[in-house]
């Protein structure tokens, strides 16, 4: 095995910056008091923790109160779309949604935006699913895994059309747009007046940030039932000890992921066409998934029909090389992402298909290396 590793999955978790834990150490040691005391320590933690919800809002463009600490995207997500769904209506959900969305909806009456074969999930795909009593729409700024970024102000276009057309009708039933911005923190504008949306949902593990650690921002006037009851704690929307720590870590690690976000998008687009190129030139039948202009600069997903990518993977495992194959946030792998069927590839495809994500960790020096090590894993699986 290579004594170097090669971490090509920044989309399932990034590392710590290391700027990040200098920002939580005080908050892990010292600083450990309960936000919710009233003596001197808890309101100490209590001004760290309002500080970095609003290093956050000025990100985000938006008003600190608005702004709910997670768990994670996960629980962030189920709060906004259960928060709606609870009181009855319909969900409208891109058929390329990370696993949390599809769960968040599964118990209650749905329908699914179709994507095109590169997965874009359109405006017009949005307006055939939408019903008279669609409570919440759901598109995530960009998915986990192709890496493409949606036409959100299309879609809320298509959304506050569908409001006025209510409203003219009589209707009092809300309509919401909410958003799973994980992926697209690193590389996207994420001012929210301008995506159109009512909510958001971020995940820290995927900036460079602690894991276990999200937001749910949302407007003044969206109207959430809680997931659970408890102290009354984030508006009584999240009960439960806020974790002080993670929150400074999450806030500092979007700031500094965000300032340098044009930077760090040409590089990983340059880390991408080294990295891509020599993979196409040895491998003809290697088809690149996705859009070719609507794309995160770190993601490439490639399928080769009748491969078995799993163990590639394991091949390049021994090599050093960590890459992943179908939904990495997923723990069961024994089916097949719903984000591949929906784009069209066959069940041979499907399992013949790799995600490559890439992130801090690569270096442009390092792509020749990880390029014939994955065309050398590819080609010894093939002759098998």
């Amino acid at each position: 095995m290579s004594s170097k590793v090669h971490y090509l999955d920044h989309a399932a978790a990034t590392p710590l910056d290391e700027r990040v834990i200098a920002a939580m150490r005080p908050y892990l040691t010292d600083v450990f008091y309960n936000p919710s005391a009233s003596y001197g320590g808890g309101r100490q933690a209590r001004q760290a923790l309002e500080e970095a919800r609003q290093m956050i809002a000025l990100i985000l463009g938006v008003k600190a109160y608005d702004i709910v600490f997670t768990a994670g995207a996960t629980e962030s997500v189920h709060l906004a779309l259960e928060g709606v769904l609870k009181g009855g209506g319909h969900a409208v959900v891109g058929a390329t949604e990370h696993a949390a969305v599809r769960a968040a909806v599964e118990p209650y009456e749905h329908s699914v935006a179709r994507a095109d074969k590169r997965g874009v999930v359109t405006a017009a795909a949005v307006r055939v699913a939408l019903r008279d009593d669609t409570g919440v729409v759901s598109v995530g700024l960009a998915d986990s895994e192709f890496g493409v970024i949606q036409p959100m102000r299309e879609i809320a276009a298509v959304v506050d059309e569908e409001r006025r057309r209510r409203h003219e009708a009589g209707s009092v039933v809300p309509l919401y747009f909410h958003s799973d911005g994980s992926q697209a923190a690193i590389a996207l504008d994420l001012k929210v007046s301008r995506l159109g949306l009512d909510m958001l949902s971020l995940n820290s593990a995927k900036c460079y940030g602690p894991k276990q650690t999200g937001i749910l921002w949302l407007k003044p006037s969206v109207r959430l039932a809680p997931l659970m009851g408890g102290g009354g704690q984030e508006r009584g929307l999240r009960s439960g000890t806020e974790n002080v720590a993670s929150a400074i870590g999450f806030a500092h690690a979007l700031q500094l992921v965000q300032k340098r976000r044009h930077n760090e998008t040409k590089r990983l687009g340059e880390l991408r066409k080294a990295l891509v190129e020599p993979l196409l030139a040895a491998l003809p039948d290697l088809v690149v998934d996705g859009h070719p202009k609507r794309q995160l600069p770190g993601h490439v997903h490639l399928h080769l029909d009748g491969l078995d990518a799993e163990r590639v993977v394991f091949h390049l495992d021994n090599k050093g090389i960590c890459i992943a194959t179908g939904a990495a946030c997923a723990a069961n792998k024994a089916t097949r992402s719903p984000a591949l069927e929906a784009v069209g590839l066959s069940p041979t495809e499907a399992d013949g298909s790799l995600r490559l994500s890439l992130g801090h960790l690569n270096q442009l020096e390092d792509m020749p290396y990880v390029a014939s090590q994955i065309i050398e894993a590819i080609k010894t699986e093939r002759s098998l």
